[in-house]
């Protein structure tokens, strides 16, 4: 199990450290910005969190990346690998498309969301530049999977990192107007994100073609094999992944739009919480990203037992780092809020909404592990129907109600969505236990492998 938990900790740390450079780049913007006032802080965080919505839909078709390649790579299939590499790029350049179509869509509607004017009159020519970011995050997401499920993690995150480093410094000039830069404020974030994005594919293309599994010949070979069952492969494993995280993201993006009905303090206050509990929640992701690599190689190369193992201790990993985060958001709440504004009013909401976000790091934790857990088996469909009916059916109407009609406001908001939360949770760690068991006993059932301990 040492073994195990060493192999988990190598590959998830440069995981984990790329997942935390895509979300500092929405944070990034949000810091920059935040001198400009709550509007602008709003305006960004909404901007940034629809445009999210749309583009982790795009990303998760090409989750089914994760098992197939992952697989593969197990049973030494290297020229598998890069075939299906060729593949995620098709499925990146056919979404991207009607993707931006409906980020644009979404632009015509935003007026009659009941957005607060000030903030939406900020939002609207952000939203505009940001959309053009689509096709280089959905290649980047493509190129990313591929190298994780060969096992190449370290070299994405050192790229991730110089891509902040690059985008604090270019977002502070387009923001202010450094030297002969004019002032553009909340859109030369977006400029600098832009731009940032567009170097990360290109970063990830040299990379691909450096560490390609079978070599460069063996990936221009992939380009060249087109087959359509292999794309019905990749949308089947991808649709249910890319519901699931839309609906997951979506939900708290609808929050972020009752907010922005409530006032400019509740929608500051709450976007600065969705920023910090979004870095421990991604923390978790890379680990279940992990987890998703380790336990689909192990089943490519027939070691049942070492996928129960990998799994497990994804897990157990993912519940101690939540824990962990738990403890320090509520010794710290007044600090972690006050670093991203001096608004008094602000401070105070949101440090009463990070105690709640405490209080549900353990179970968020828990469903974004086990998902990744489940994707390394190949099923991503239980993971999206358990979102959808947590967290639209029970979470989000719960917390509207705690919200609107009881009174609490973007507290009792956060309330219900953590119910939600809870639920996902509990469920999905189920699953696992009952999906990896099954598997165990028809392998024994067939003679195909040894029964394994769960």
């Amino acid at each position: 199990m040492l073994a195990t938990l060493k192999d988990v900790v190598a590959l998830a740390s440069p995981i984990v450290v790329t997942e935390l450079g895509l979300v500092t780049l929405g944070v990034v913007d949000t810091l920059v910005v935040g001198r400009l006032g709550a509007e602008a802080i709003g305006a960004v965080g909404l901007g940034n969190i629809l445009f999210i919505t749309v583009a982790m839909f795009g990303m998760g078709l090409l989750l089914g990346l994760d098992t197939v390649v992952s697989q593969s790579y197990g049973a030494g299939r290297t020229d598998e690998c890069d075939r299906w590499l060729a593949h995620g790029v098709l499925l990146s350049l056919m979404a991207a498309v009607p993707l931006t179509l409906v980020v644009r869509i979404g632009l015509w509607l935003l007026p009659s969301w009941n957005i607060e004017p000030r903030v939406l009159a900020l939002m609207v020519p952000y939203l505009e530049i940001s959309a053009w970011g689509l096709l280089p995050l959905l290649l980047f997401a493509a190129f990313r999977r591929y190298l994780q499920a060969i096992g190449v993690a370290r070299p994405i995150a050192i790229v991730m990192v110089t891509a902040n480093l690059v985008n604090l410094v270019v977002a502070n000039a387009l923001v202010f107007g450094w030297g002969f830069l004019p002032t553009l404020g909340t859109i030369g974030s977006a400029w600098a994100t832009l731009l940032v994005r567009i170097g990360l594919t290109l970063a990830l293309a040299v990379l691909v073609m450096r560490y390609a599994a079978s070599g460069s010949r063996g990936l221009l070979a992939g380009l060249r094999e087109f087959r359509s069952s292999r794309l019905r492969r990749l949308v089947t494993l991808g649709v249910p992944a890319a519901l699931q995280a839309t609906l997951e993201i979506g939900v708290f993006a609808t929050a972020t739009a009752i907010a922005g009905s409530l006032d400019a303090v509740s929608l500051a206050s709450h976007q600065i919480v969705m920023n910090v509990s979004s870095m421990t929640w991604i923390v978790t992701l890379g680990i279940g990203s992990a987890g998703a690599v380790l336990v689909g190689q192990s089943l490519g190369r027939g070691d049942l037992e070492r996928a129960r193992q990998c799994g497990w201790t994804a897990l157990s990993l993912g519940v101690a780092f939540m824990v962990c985060a738990a403890t320090c958001l509520v010794v710290t709440r007044t600090y972690i809020v006050a670093a991203f504004t001096p608004q008094v009013s602000v401070v105070e909401v949101g440090a009463t909404l990070l105690l709640v976000a405490a209080a549900f790091q353990l179970f968020d934790g828990l469903q974004a592990v086990a998902t990744g857990a489940l994707r390394g088996l190949g099923d991503t469909s239980t993971p999206m129907v358990t979102n959808l009916a947590a967290h639209w059916l029970l979470g989000l109407p719960l917390g509207y109600v705690l919200c609107s009609v009881v009174g609490l406001g973007v507290v009792g908001l956060w309330m219900g969505l953590s119910s939600g939360l809870v639920v996902v949770g509990l469920v999905l760690l189920y699953t696992w236990v009952y999906r990896i068991r099954r598997l165990a006993f028809r392998s024994a059932d067939v003679g195909l492998l040894p029964a394994v301990r769960v």
